[in-house]
């Protein structure tokens, strides 16, 4: 009985920990989401999660240590739910972020990024015009594009260093204009029409050198956008499957502890079946 308590008491433990990083992804895209992603209410579903665990976690902890079977058993029943609860999150996050990434460029370095690329619900979420001005005031303020600003002795670095910069999709996306357009690099964020005529992608005619207006209402701004959700989204989720793994094998553990301990409390001997113990055989000499 005491062992059985232990081994439950040491999982519970375990399961707390493994909340940690659950919650500390939630807390990173929450951050991204206040400075580069820019959607706020995607984090909060792991968020909700990593507590949950945490909570869970305590009062089966508590239930081991006092022996009371009844928290023992919220635990493994409210932990099966959040085992279903992660799961469904992972799925979606996957499904929402399966299609879309960057175009490689001739002789860049960096990614183009094109709205058509993505579908699905996240992309209608980000390119609805009301949605999309609260992402849109978001990155500008975030200073995302203010950023990217390189001086060497006064003097903004050259086109050929710019090309061969590794920007991110934001960056390539909201504060310079497609590179199918033809414009002629000024400095990081002040580009001119080139000699040629400006493409025929729809951005081109949109592109701003004024600062507060840049590219943030293109279409490749919102793709970089879901191509920045994409990569951030992708990183959480490895973390949780790993995590979802250990938790699936720690509540099975947990699982075989407690019928143990309900087994010695109903005083069943190892390996005899109730209905044997219940309807004893009767044997005449």
């Amino acid at each position: 009985m005491r062992s059985s308590n232990h081994l439950i008491g040491m999982v519970n433990f375990l399961t707390f920990l493994l909340s940690i990083p659950i919650l500390g992804g939630g807390i990173w895209l929450s951050s991204r989401a206040n400075s580069t992603d820019c959607l706020r209410f995607l984090q909060w579903p792991l968020i909700v999660i990593g507590i949950s665990i945490m909570v869970v976690s305590l009062a089966g902890f508590a239930g081991a240590c006092y022996r009371n079977k009844f928290l023992m058993w919220l635990y493994l029943v409210a932990m099966l739910l959040i085992i279903a609860a992660l799961i469904g999150f992972i799925i979606f996050a996957y499904a929402v972020t399966d299609k879309g990434s960057g175009r490689t460029v001739l002789n860049r370095s960096y990614l183009d990024y094109y709205l058509q690329d993505y579908s699905g619900w996240l992309k209608d979420r980000v390119s609805d015009d009301g949605y999309w001005g609260k992402i849109s005031s978001c990155i500008r303020d975030s200073g995302a594009c203010r950023k990217i600003g390189r001086n060497f002795n006064g003097a903004p670095e050259s086109a050929d260093m710019f090309f061969q910069r590794s920007l991110s999709p934001v960056e390539s996306g909201c504060c310079k204009p497609p590179s199918d357009c033809g414009y002629a690099y000024g400095n990081e964020t002040f580009w001119t029409q080139g000699g040629g005529l400006v493409g025929a992608n729809p951005d081109c005619m949109l592109w701003n050198n004024e600062q507060s207006m840049l590219c943030y209402q293109c279409s490749a701004c919102k793709a970089g956008v879901l191509g920045s959700l994409k990569k951030s989204w992708r990183k959480v989720s490895v973390i949780n499957i790993v995590v979802l793994i250990i938790l699936v094998i720690f509540y099975v553990i947990a699982y075989a502890a407690y019928r143990n301990v309900k087994r010695i409390d109903n005083d069943e001997p190892a390996g005899e079946a109730r209905m044997t113990k219940s309807h004893p055989s009767h044997f005449h000499l």
